[in-house]
């Protein structure tokens, strides 16, 4: 709306500045002016109205203004269209007069900004008028000045000076004009006064100045009031308190409540537990009265154990405590203000011992092994045990484990002994793992605790023990010697050389013969091995002994007997024992060994093949029965096998089992011997022709098959043989573990070596280094002490004392009992001299590193001596020499105090350290120089002196800001030592200036596209303060216009920085007033004033005025659809849109006016092509880059009926089973109509015509809505198989339009046939019967029934039943293949003669059923059969049956055989004398090239449709092949170094025309030529040009024609012939052959007439089809046509 408004006219440029005062004198003026052809008519008026106006005010009377009727403001729906949702304005059409809808608000509608106008449009239909309106809005004085915040607060310095300005924030009046802010005043005006100056752009700052110094003492806090008028009747005004907090100035120093605090802690304490609470107070406030406590640095480091909280003043512990080391701690603290002024106080911390500390042991001397035979009391070990702890938390008991022989004893005060209490065993127990414990008397009480290993060394008092009292053991006889028998195993409860076990074999004899001639025994592993091979024919057993012996001294030995069975072995031929049998079975003899064969294991006779009708009735096996001896034994059994399937044939082979069948039997053997013969001679023919044409086929593909390399194949385990250095395959091993052995470790031990290492990661030294201690023999009496005192320091080698005088001592003592020094810590500072009898310092001592503080500082040592054991306690003190001078902790102290700092102002420094005691401790300090500070030293409880800076002469920042001091401390030592730090101080400023911008106006330029955190512009102001009191803060003032959210200024860097989105449209220009403020509340304000660039960031907006939503097909081109509005908020080329629609529609857009476009159709219009359109409409703007939008119409296109019905399908077939239902729905007819509501309703109606003389409206009838066909009345399919009708469909138009379609009805067949039984057949002459052997198993095949029916489809689908049976738990049958099988194992009480009746049904609907009879005899010998079946004659139809198929099958093989040698014969003829074509005329063989081989010139490939393939035998590839035509455009040359293929090379060749057909052509022509002069003519063949086909070639120089590749029967008669000499005379000639045609097309079946469905009554001779096979010509074209059924 700003920036419509900004503009001042829609027929006017806005970029001109000179249109401000044409807009004035234009503003009650009404311009009409046309612009939408004869019907469309725009026109401008304006109003001015003031804001407020109530709800129906009359802005003006617009019918009157655009001189318009009341009516036509009715009849063309007038209305008002605005940009925006918002409508202030409505039209009242009754009276044509512009109200006012909604009260309207200027400031909230324009802001700022003026004058401020409402622009809309009215908008008339029939025809179109578009007219547009503006409505200025004026102010009243309706808003009073206000504040935005309700109060204002300062915070200032009392030390602020006179002439500090404060700027102050200013009052918002959105009225303008005199309506708006004028003036300000401020009360009361004791201390400070206002100052309003006005600035660029008519705004003003309000500042107010300090005029009288403030005071704190005097006044704390005071209130102001400010006050805003403006300049509107009457005047209105608005105002803000505002509060002023006087700030203090540091001048008073921090007071502890108490000087000294005292605490309690226990040892035991975590860290983190509160010891006390420190507390000061400081008359200053805020920040000067803050107080901070910080804990004095001292040379103990007393801060790593205990911290005080800054703010709260509580005392923490930090870190351990411990009482052994310190009971007692003294702290100083130190309160400091933020003004640098402090007080100190002192903390005295008194630890309580807890018992925390476990028993130490340190085993001084131990055995690592003892004998079994040691006696009790003999000394293992020596330990001291020391507890740091004091009282009953430090006294210690040590025990042992029990169920040991052992005991603890304590002969002196922290000394223990271990000993042997009873007799030892190694054998019970070889080593033991004694763990003392040694408690303290603490509550509750702690404990510690040391192992010791201790092994038990072996004495030879153990005989090895056998695993078992006897062996016996089994060797089967005619064993090879050197056998291995068995193995005796015995073991020694002794170890190393006493455990070791040799095997010893007893001297004796076995039938007079030693025994060590039978076996021999192996001394390391106790092996038997059979020295002879037994026979147990002669030696059934024998036994010996065998002897066991340690490797002890004496050894000890024990003994065991061994008997030894000896097994015969097998010698006995087997038995046969049906059916079970440990045997194998083979087949020796059989009439026809092919149709039978036996299992090895079971023995079980199976048929190999299908058994035929040529096999003969009566079949004699033989079986062979073996064992699996050595050597094996056999049996053999005679079967008779009968191959019938009834019993007349069995009976009249079996009717005299004594008659002999010799001659039969031979005359069938010879028979079937013969065919066998001649049909292994056949197959062996047929399977060699194959091999060989597979093993040609394989070597042809050599051509086309790359070579590639074989891998060779290299077996496993293959062994690596190169220089790696594996070992030979013989010594390579492998070792096999179980799965477990990754849960076992692996320990290697030599108990006897002189060091064991411990792999612990807890114990990091060797065992020699804890076996450095030898045992104590005997218990002593308490140890001996004696004392020494050495000052520090001394060089080493220096003496302590004469040890072996002070002791009583002589120096071979010393040597003879290995004296040694014993400490309990690592550090060795003392050594002996055993020599001498002195001891020594080893290395040098520093006392402080040794005990600090405490004194006396004393040394603890022990003296050993072994061979009697004596122990002697040494106290070694040292005293202090002054080699210390005191030191500060810190290099150097700095001070920052406020210059504000009264004088007496205390601050306290640090102490110095001296680690001497003593005198020769810290003493005194100094200070230099005193002109601003002298020192206070003053003594505190435990002879601590504190040390105090005080303030004697107040500071002055701008006279001196920085001076140093220099603090010196001294001792008492002789000669003195010192040590000093120096004192840094530094004056603080206070805030007693204000700061001050460099600039009072700064200016900016910004782009409207800039994103948010650009920078503008940086402000910078300064101030003469230091520290905090100079640090200034930027911050934006408040304004009316919220320009805080858009922009964002640096409190730190005075950068103003973009912080929302900017918009040229609604804004181009910003002024920001930025104020800077110190710490001390003084400020100072300057102004920047901010131009922003437009850019093109609005895309045009798209309204649509007035559209139609659907328009007839039949409408005119020039029919308007839609006017739209298009407005683009950007100035100049960024504003100028264009609008446009997509391509293909048959519609425009045009632009009538700025920023109106009307859209409107182009062509006609088809509603059945096109129903609807989505009309896009793109606007965009001219701006750089193009902006765009868009806006989707959806058109409707009315219908009107010009289309007919049209079915889905020309005609329409269905199928219908016969006996049906009347009424039943057939099926659907379907039609549909491009129309659309009414004139696509489809109505079907059924075409009067007759079926057989009868209306079909009898037969079927049709719904008129849906198409649904019934049947009316039940076919049968007898009478009609099919008939046909038409149906109409005709739509709802008006006029209706409608078509037709011929629709047929085909009748099916029902189920009207019952199965018939083709097997077993079913005669009344004949007995139908089955064999079941007694043995015949569960599921055994007794015959299987085959039935068919003549129905098709499911009609046809069989199942079977077992309708009777003499044992219905013998048999069933198959319900779907018919087989009948055993259900249980055949019995002997089941009846010889069983007969079956079962039923075969279909799967029609109703079913049908046939019925066979099967007789099935149970019996395992004919005899039984024929007492049951005895009333049969024996006929012998079958045997003259069986010999005459022989005959006749040896006859047919013998006819294939002949046959095919004969074929193969012609074949290799026929082949050979072709061959023998290419080398009679010196011809190479063209090799073999696949098919669809292509051109690969780069002439391009020749058509598909003449591409030729050439075929030869596999011998091709013997001979090399160049083909040259001499004078020819193109050569080939098949060469491994030529690559050009067949096609390629005879492309250019001549051929003749298409001839009639011939008969037969010649491989190879010879020519005669006449040359004249030249003795070898250039030859060519002229006029055989068929495209992409080289079927001729011929050689230049003998003239031979060559036929390259595929003739054609129908086309090829003559060639035409060219002899060209050197010279260039030629002569041509004509060359005629006949094509014999060959069987080269196969038959093609081609369907010309077929009738898909025949009537089952139709005659014999009916034709069904017809049928066109082959191309081919005489009898290859004579095709013989079978049918078959599926």
């Amino acid at each position: 709306m700003q920036r419509a408004m900004k503009e001042k006219s829609l027929l006017e440029d806005p970029d001109s500045p000179e249109l401000e005062n044409a807009f004035a004198a234009m503003w009650h003026e009404v311009l009409f002016l046309v612009v939408l052809s004869s019907r469309s008519v725009l026109g401008q008026v304006s109003y001015s109205i003031p804001e407020e106006m109530p709800k129906g005010s009359i802005v003006g009377n617009i019918a009157q203004d655009l001189g318009l009727d009341v009516k036509r403001l009715k009849s063309g729906k007038a209305r008002i269209f605005t940009e925006d949702s918002t409508e202030y304005i409505e039209l009242n059409k009754e009276r044509g007069l512009l109200l006012v809808k909604e009260k309207i608000d200027r400031e909230s509608l324009c802001a700022k900004i003026t004058p401020c106008a409402l622009h809309f449009q009215i908008i008339l239909e029939n025809p179109m008028e578009l007219y547009s309106i503006t409505v200025e809005i004026t102010d009243i004085n309706d808003n009073a000045p206000f504040f935005q915040t309700e109060e204002i607060r300062f915070e200032i310095s009392e030390s602020a000076v006179t002439g500090a300005r404060f700027t102050l924030e200013r009052a918002i009046d959105v009225d303008v004009g005199t309506n708006g802010l004028q003036s300000y005043s401020l009360k009361p005006t004791d201390h400070f006064v206002l100052e309003v100056q006005s600035q660029t752009g008519g705004d003003k700052s309000v500042e107010m100045v300090l005029q009288k110094p403030l005071d704190r003492e005097k006044q704390e806090r005071f209130t102001l009031l400010l006050t805003a008028n403006d300049g509107g009747d009457p005047v209105r005004s608005g105002s803000v308190k505002i509060h002023v907090t006087v700030l203090d100035v540091n001048d008073n120093a921090p007071v502890f409540t108490q000087k000294v605090y005292k605490a309690t802690i226990s040892e035991s304490a975590a860290k983190g537990a509160k010891l006390t609470t420190v507390s000061a107070s400081d008359a200053d406030e805020g920040t000067n009265g803050r107080i901070s406590y910080y804990m004095s640095k001292t040379a103990d480091s007393l801060s790593d154990l205990f911290i005080v909280d800054r703010h709260s003043g509580d005392v923490v512990l930090n870190g351990q405590i411990d009482y052994e080391k310190s009971s007692h701690y003294q702290l100083e603290i130190q309160a400091k203000d933020q003004g640098g002024l402090t007080d100190t106080c002192k903390l005295i911390v008194d630890v309580l011992d807890v018992n925390d500390n476990t028993p130490t042991i340190n085993i001084i001397s131990k055995s690592n092994s003892i004998s079994e035979e040691s006696t009790p009391g003999t000394v293992v070990a020596m330990m001291k045990v020391n507890d740091p702890d004091s009282g009953a938390n430090g006294q210690v008991h040590c025990s042992i484990s029990e169920n040991i022989p052992f005991t603890i004893t304590s002969p002196s005060n922290n000394f223990f002994s271990l000993r042997t209490e009873q007799e030892l065993d190694r054998e019970r127990e070889s080593e033991y793992n004694i763990t003392v414990m040694c408690s303290d008397e603490g509550v509750p009480s702690l404990s510690s605790s040391a192992s010791l290993r201790l092994h038990i060394s072996d004495v030879n008092d153990n005989a090895p023990v056998f695993e078992r009292s006897s062996y016996e053991a089994f060797v089967l006889e005619n064993n090879s010697p050197g056998l291995s028998i068995f193995t005796v195993k015995a073991s020694d409860a002794d170890s190393n050389q006493n455990a070791r076990v040799s095997y010893i074999l007893d001297d004796s004899a076995v039938n007079g013969v030693p025994v060590s001639s039978y076996v021999s025994v192996s001394a390391d592993s106790g092996v038997i091995n059979a020295v002879r091979s037994f026979d147990y024919e002669q030696l059934k057993d024998f036994q010996f002994r065998v002897k066991a012996q340690d490797g002890g001294s004496p050894p000890l030995s024990s003994n065991v007997t061994v008997k030894i069975k000896v097994q015969d072995q097998n010698d006995n031929a087997p038995q046969v024992l049906y059916p079970n049998a440990w045997l194998s079975y083979k087949l020796q003899k059989a009439t026809d060994r092919a149709l039978f064969e036996v299992g090895a294991q079971n023995g079980e006779i199976r048929t190999v093949r299908q058994v035929t009708d040529k096999d003969a009735v009566k079949q004699k096996l033989t079986v062979v029965v073996e064992d699996n001896g050595q050597p094996s034994r056999s049996a053999v059994v005679n079967i008779n096998v009968a191959v019938a399937d009834s019993f007349p044939e069995v009976v009249s082979e079996f009717s005299d089992f004594t008659h002999s069948r010799e001659y039969n039997d031979n005359l069938t053997f010879y028979l079937v011997l013969a065919l066998a013969a001649v049909s292994f001679l056949f197959i062996t023919t047929v399977v060699v022709i194959i091999s060989v044409k597979i093993y040609r086929w394989r070597q042809s593909r050599i051509f086309y098959q790359s070579n590639l390399p074989v891998i060779p194949y290299y077996p496993p385990g293959y062994a690596d043989t190169g220089v790696t250095g594996t070992l030979p395959h013989m010594y390579n091993y492998d070792v096999c573990m179980t799965t477990n052995s990754r849960k076992s470790d692996c320990k290697y031990s030599t108990l006897g070596g002189q060091s064991v290492l411990v792999v612990d990661p807890s114990f990091t030294e060797t065992m020699k280094r804890a076996m450095k201690e030898n045992n104590f023999l005997d218990d002593q009496d308490s140890p001996e002490m004696i004392s020494y005192s050495i000052s520090e320091e001394m060089p080493k080698g220096s003496i302590v004392g004469n040890i072996a005088q002070d002791l009583g001592l002589e120096s071979k003592r010393l040597k003879s009992g290995k004296a040694r020094i014993f400490t309990v810590d690592t550090t060795e500072y003392f050594e002996l001299n055993k020599e001498r009898g002195l001891l020594l310092v080893k290395e040098k001592i520093d006392r402080e590193s040794l005990c600090g503080k405490i004194t006396p500082c004393a040394l603890h040592l022990q003296m050993i001596l072994e061979n009697p054991m004596e122990l002697y306690s040494i106290t070694v003190e040292i005293t202090d020499i002054n080699d210390n001078a005191p030191f500060f902790q810190t290099e150097e102290i700095r001070f920052e105090i406020s210059e504000s700092a009264v004088t007496g102002a205390r601050f306290t420094l640090e102490r110095a350290i001296d680690v001497d005691v003593g005198t020769n401790g810290l003493q005194s300090y100094s200070l230099k120089p005193t002109d601003n500070f002298v020192l206070e030293v003053q003594s505190q409880t435990g002879g601590d002196k504190s040390v105090e800076m005080v303030l004697q002469k107040p500071l002055d920042r701008e006279k001196q800001e920085r001076f140093t001091l220099l603090l010196t401390a001294s001792d008492g030592g002789e000669p003195v030592r010192s040590g000093s730090v120096k004192i840094h101080v530094t004056v603080l400023d206070v805030n007693d200036n204000a700061p001050v911008f460099t600039q009072k106006i700064y200016k900016a330029t910004i782009s409207e596209s800039a994103a948010k955190g650009a920078k503008l512009t940086t402000v910078s102001a300064s101030d003469a303060d230091e520290g905090s009191n100079g640090r200034i803060s930027y911050y934006m003032s408040k304004t009316a216009d919220s320009l805080s959210d858009l922009f964002t200024v640096d409190q730190h860097s005075g950068d103003v920085v973009l912080n929302g989105q900017i918009d040229y449209e609604k804004s181009s220009h910003y002024q920001l007033e930025i104020q800077a403020k110190d710490q001390g509340g003084l400020t100072d304000s300057c102004k920047v004033v901010l131009d922003v660039f437009d850019i093109n960031d609005n895309k045009p907006s798209i309204n649509i005025l007035s559209m139609s939503s659907s328009v007839s097909e039949m409408s005119e081109p020039g029919t308007v659809v839609a006017m739209i509005n298009v407005i683009d908020p950007d100035s100049g080329a960024n504003g100028q849109v264009h609008c446009s629609i997509s391509e293909n529609i048959p519609f425009t857009i045009t632009s009538p006016s700025n920023n109106f476009f009307s859209l409107r159709t182009e062509q006609e219009l088809d509603r059945e092509r096109e129903s609807e359109y989505n009309i896009t409409v793109m606007c965009s703007d001219e701006g750089v880059p193009s902006l765009s939008s868009s806006a989707s119409l959806r058109l409707h296109i009315s219908d009107v009926n010009d289309n007919a019905p049209v079915f889905e399908r020309s005609s329409y077939e269905a199928f219908v089973l016969e006996n049906n239902s009347p009424g039943l729905s057939i099926f659907t007819v379907k039609a549909s109509d491009a129309d659309s509501n009414q004139n696509a309703r489809v109505s079907y109606i059924l075409h009067d015509s007759a079926v057989n003389g009868v209306p079909v409206s009898s037969y079927v009838s049709v719904s008129a809505d849906s198409g649904v066909i019934n049947a009316v009345r039940s076919f049968d399919y007898e009478q009609l198989k099919d008939f046909q009708f038409r149906v109409k469909a005709q739509d709802g138009g008006s006029p209706p339009l409608s078509s037709n379609v011929t629709v047929k009805i085909k009748v099916q067949d029902q189920n009207d046939n019952a199965p018939q039984v083709l097997y077993p057949v079913q005669t009344g002459g004949s007995l139908v019967a089955e064999i079941v052997p007694r043995s015949a198993d569960v599921g055994y095949l007794v015959t299987k029934v085959v039935a068919v029916d003549v129905d098709s489809g499911q009609n046809a689908w069989l199942s079977y039943k077992l309708q009777r049976a003499t044992d219905r738990a013998l048999f069933e049958v198959g319900p779907q293949n018919g087989e009948i099988r055993t259900v249980r194992q055949v019995t002997d009480k089941d009846a010889v003669k069983q007969k079956l009746t079962v039923v075969v049904e279909d799967n029609g609907q109703p079913s049908r059923s046939a019925v066979v009879n099967i007789n099935v005899a149970v019996a395992d010998s004919f005899p039984e059969v024929v007492s049951e079946f005895s009333d049969f004659t024996h006929s012998r139809e079958y045997n003259d049956n069986l010999t005459f198929y022989l005959v006749l099958a040896l006859a047919a093989v013998s006819f294939l055989f002949i046959t095919t040698v004969v074929v193969i014969i012609s074949v290799k003829i026929y082949r050979w004398r072709q061959s023998r074509i290419f080398y009679q005329s010196n011809l190479p063989v063209i090799p073999y090239y696949p098919p669809g081989y292509a051109d690969t010139g780069v002439t391009g490939t020749l058509p598909h449709m003449y591409n030729y393939d050439v075929c030869m035998t596999t011998n091709s590839r013997k001979s090399d092949c160049k083909y040259s035509t001499l004078g020819g455009q193109s050569v080939l040359v098949v060469d491994p170094s030529f690559t050009e293929t067949l096609q390629r090379a005879m492309k250019e060749n001549n051929f003749l025309d298409d001839q009639d057909s011939p008969e037969m052509v010649r491989a190879f022509i010879e020519c005669a030529f006449v040359c004249c002069g030249f003795a070898h003519p250039i030859l060519s063949i002229l006029n055989w040009r068929t495209p992409g086909k080289s079927l001729f070639s011929i050689d230049t120089s003998s003239g031979e024609i060559r036929a390259g590749g595929d003739i054609d029967y129908e086309k090829h008669k003559q060639i035409k012939v060219k002899a060209k000499d050197h010279g260039g005379l030629t002569d041509t000639s004509e060359v005629m052959f006949d094509v014999t045609d060959v069987n080269n097309n196969a038959p093609k079946i081609t369907i010309m007439s077929f009738s898909s469905a025949v009537s089952e009554e139709a005659v014999p001779g009916t034709v069904i089809a017809i049928i066109t096979s082959d191309v081919d010509s005489g009898n290859n074209g004579k095709a013989y046509i079978t049918l078959s059924l599926s």
